[in-house]
């Protein structure tokens, strides 16, 4: 069962205009999750907003939005001051831009999303812009208010839809010279190369959404089952942990029985 729009607007091109839906493309709605609990009660615990002097409550009409300017300083900024320096229109995807699909570093995307018409007579314009894009290698920029606030986002042209990525901002993306900068630049063993390689090849399989699944929510949910049960769980026995031994291993030596450790038959091509 496809999810729920959660996002319905207006894609638009100079004066090409089309109303559109959105739909999230990635699902945390089988992720485990928890109650905080009062232990000695078993009642649930609520979280309340107290004022960090007096300790009391405060009210949800009372709570304001405030910028720290000093110590126990702020500038108060009331929800409709916000709201004039945001997007004119939040149910607008204007692209202003259009940039090679390939100049856009992977760092930079946040959250996608898919994008399609609203309805048949939109369809026309949406695959005008989807098809264009795509005979000319680049993806749309263009400015949305989501999740309250407002974000660079990028339209990828995807089979018959768009996929909509909320792009980070600028101040999230740290420079990778800052960390890979001081690093040598050497020239690998030819030998290692090789058998790192040969390496590779034997565990080279392809992409299969089972490569990321979660064993952990797997094995919470077989805790879960024991505890409801009233059996004891099972203890899982500790992995291995590579240990110092203070002497030091020719790094071919170790890839010449890690290759010979191998096991053909499991193999995957």
């Amino acid at each position: 069962m496809p999810p729920r729009t959660f996002w319905k607007g207006y894609l638009k091109l100079s004066l090409v205009t089309c109303p559109v839906a959105m739909l999230p493309a990635v699902s945390e709605g089988n992720r485990l999750r928890f109650h905080t609990l009062n232990r000695k009660t078993g009642n649930r615990v609520q979280r309340q907003y107290v004022d960090a002097e007096t300790g009391k409550r405060v009210e949800d009409e009372d709570q304001a939005r405030g910028y720290p300017r000093g110590e126990d300083d702020h500038v108060i900024l009331e929800e409709e001051e916000l709201d004039e320096v945001a997007l004119e229109s939040t149910r607008t995807i204007d692209i202003q831009e259009f940039v090679p699909a390939d100049r856009i570093g992977w760092i930079w995307f946040d959250r996608p999303h898919f994008l399609v018409p609203d309805d048949a007579v939109a369809e026309e314009a949406f695959s005008v812009i989807r098809d264009a894009m795509r005979s000319t290698g680049t993806v749309g920029v263009a400015r949305l208010v989501m999740y309250r606030r407002e974000r660079a986002v990028m339209l990828d042209p995807r089979g018959k839809g768009i996929v909509l990525w909320t792009l980070r901002y600028g101040d999230e993306v740290r420079d990778e010279r800052d960390y890979f900068g001081e690093l040598r630049e050497k020239k690998p063993d030819s030998e290692a190369l090789k058998l790192v390689s040969k390496l590779i090849e034997s565990r080279t399989a392809d992409w299969d959404p089972k490569m990321v699944e979660d064993p952990v929510q797997d094995r919470l949910l077989e805790l879960i089952e024991s505890k409801r049960k009233g059996r004891k769980p099972a203890k899982k026995s500790k992995a291995d942990e590579p240990r110092e031994t203070g002497q030091v291993i020719s790094i071919i030596d170790a890839l010449k029985r890690s290759i010979a450790a191998e096991k053909p038959a499991s193999r995957k091509r």
